[in-house]
């Protein structure tokens, strides 16, 4: 059973960058899509971006496209969301998701293994 641990969150400066990592246990990660999300408080959780299995096709929120990346490190098991230029808009919990085939990049409802999330705060 897949299971995935997100890391990196943190208190950055608006400007700044951070990286989270998603490390997966008990299967291999490339085998999986994997999205990130990021709820803020009193909003609905929202997608980011998704890298796919095959060719490391991405996708981004238009509002972090050129700011944020998505890659992957088969062998750390690891996807990863660079994030920078962070505004205070940026500030939530972050969440990585995987799945085999998620129907959409942009439901969370389309992943089945999800970590518990990390804090990103933008403030300064």
């Amino acid at each position: 059973q897949l299971q995935v641990v997100e890391s990196g969150g943190g208190l950055v400066q608006p400007g700044g960058s951070l990286r989270l990592s998603c490390t997966a246990s008990g299967d291999a990660l490339e085998n999986y899509a994997v999205g990130w999300f990021r709820q803020a408080p009193g909003k609905e959780r929202e997608g980011v971006g998704c890298i796919r299995i095959t060719g490391g096709l991405t996708n981004y929120l238009p509002s972090v496209e050129g700011r944020f990346t998505i890659s992957r490190d088969n062998a750390k098991n690891t996807v990863y969301l660079q994030m920078n230029s962070l505004r205070p808009e940026d500030t939530a919990v972050y969440y990585c998701a995987a799945d085999y085939s998620p129907y959409s990049c942009w439901k969370a409802s389309a992943f089945d293994h999800w970590g518990q999330g990390t804090q990103v705060t933008v403030s300064g």
